[in-house]
């Protein structure tokens, strides 16, 4: 265990935000599935912005990278552009 002050608040910190990213991600996967199992253009089309949103707040925040952030989007465009 640590002995400094700042070292304990920094581990409580860690664990803190480590929980929050977790959710956040965590929160992003299930819409990403939602989409992923819809049927029809117009659901699509609603999950989408959903999706792209919470994309691109992970990405602002470094749970995920930018890049991955991107990828993930284009192939979630591809998917909705294919369902009639």
């Amino acid at each position: 265990m640590a002995n400094h002050k700042s070292s304990i608040k920094r581990i409580r910190a860690n664990e803190t935000k480590r929980l929050r990213n977790r959710y956040q991600h965590k929160s992003a996967r299930t819409i990403l599935r939602e989409l992923r199992s819809s049927t029809t253009a117009k659901e699509a089309g609603e999950l989408l912005n959903k999706a792209f949103s919470a994309l691109d707040k992970l990405a602002k925040r470094n749970i995920i990278h930018k890049n991955k952030a991107s990828n993930l989007k284009g192939k979630l465009q591809k998917f909705a552009n294919g369902l009639s």
